[in-house]
């Protein structure tokens, strides 16, 4: 019969750790994998992803989202890469909701996007207080511009208080931004 080997419990986090630590390295470099093919494919030195403005992500939320293309979809796919990204999928939403001009249109995608982000167990429900739910379900029947606002903002300040520091910290963001520099004293 063979015999089991239980390794101490200290040697077990060790490696756990160690696992971690790997696997988080290895989604780093994968995903720099995919944003290199992302933004090659610009042909400009002016569109092309730069040092400068990735560590300027690190300025703010509103900077990287709203003034870079770049920092946007990096941002996005780091959710992504989390399982976590209904906060800026809803917050990308209600913007180009806001856009909307035609009553109808408007109506009909309220709808969607109460169903879809809103409603208590949809499919990307966000994080929201039932005040705030119960709110919009009001507001839905009779859509305005505004009337996801508040939640938006809510959304926001979620993903500027949890999801955004995160990213900072990430093994995704410090590969990037080494590769950048890498490459800066390279060329």
């Amino acid at each position: 019969m063979p015999s089991l080997i239980v390794e101490p419990p200290n040697t077990q986090r060790f490696i756990m750790d160690r696992d971690d630590r790997n696997r988080n390295k290895n989604i780093g470099k994968n995903f720099m994998c995919r944003l290199q093919c992302m933004f090659s494919h610009s042909s400009s030195s002016e569109s092309r992803l730069s040092l400068e403005d990735t560590q300027q992500w690190s300025q703010s939320l509103e900077k990287m989202l709203l003034k870079q293309y770049y920092g946007l979809a990096t941002f996005r796919n780091f959710l992504k890469s989390e399982y976590s990204d209904e906060n800026i999928e809803f917050w990308l939403t209600c913007e180009d909701y806001k856009k909307i001009k035609s009553s109808f249109r408007m109506s009909s995608r309220a709808k969607k996007i109460y169903e879809q982000f809103i409603k208590a167990e949809s499919p990307k429900e966000i994080n929201i207080d039932y005040h705030t739910r119960e709110q919009i379900k009001r507001n839905v029947k009779t859509p305005t511009m505004h009337c996801f606002d508040d939640a938006q903002k809510i959304v926001y300040g979620l993903m500027e208080r949890d999801s955004y520091p995160r990213f900072l910290r990430s093994d995704i963001y410090r590969t990037l931004l080494e590769s950048l520099a890498a490459d800066a004293t390279k060329g």
